[in-house]
């Protein structure tokens, strides 16, 4: 049994994939967990990559199972790098619309569209535009799919220039403003 002073146990979990750092082989993404770990626990990094400890594991296998890790290992690093190849390319590509909407005569609200693509967290966006706008803000369901953020006013400028400038991984041509008109019912 175990003594008291071993608890509680301190578990560090791995910024990258979020495994513990034992496991992070199984995580898919093992160079960025290792460059992780060695940035951040460089005596954990010691323990488990050391050159000593990697050979120590390599000679316990037998050849077919080492030609067998290998292939594993090299599937796994192509398949992380086609995933993230993909995610850059779908921000790339992916539009944020700013469109400002009349809702009757001089009053407007501004909604935000696209920031999922991003990697952004829309609920704590949409609360960073109500305090720095000093606003309503709230997060929507848009007909076609996904979600939308609306804040009260036309700060559709404002909001522009608040996202490029904050966010730094979002492109200014990925920006774009649009203005929505009512349309007026005929008397």
């Amino acid at each position: 049994m175990a003594t008291p002073s071993e608890y509680p146990k301190q578990v560090i979990y791995c910024g990258v994939c979020t495994l513990p750092p034992e496991y992070c082989e199984f995580g898919g993404t093992v160079k960025k967990c290792e460059e992780w770990l060695e940035e951040n626990h460089s005596d954990m990094h010691e323990k488990l990559y050391s050159q000593e400890v990697i050979e120590k594991n390599l000679s316990t296998l037998s050849i077919d199972a080492q030609k067998r890790a290998e292939k594993d290992s090299q599937k796994k690093a192509a398949k992380a790098a086609t995933a993230e190849a993909k995610a850059q390319e779908q921000r790339a590509t992916s539009k944020i619309l700013i469109k400002r909407i009349e809702r009757n005569k001089r009053k407007y609200v501004t909604a935000v569209q696209g920031l999922e693509a991003f990697g952004l967290d829309i609920k704590k966006v949409a609360k960073d535009f109500g305090k720095k706008f000093a606003t309503g803000s709230s997060v929507t369901k848009v007909p076609g799919g996904g979600e939308e953020i609306t804040v009260q006013g036309d700060l559709s400028d404002d909001i522009y220039d608040y996202l490029t400038e904050t966010y730094s991984d979002i492109p200014e041509d990925n920006v774009d403003c649009i203005e929505d008109k009512k349309k007026k019912v005929p008397s």
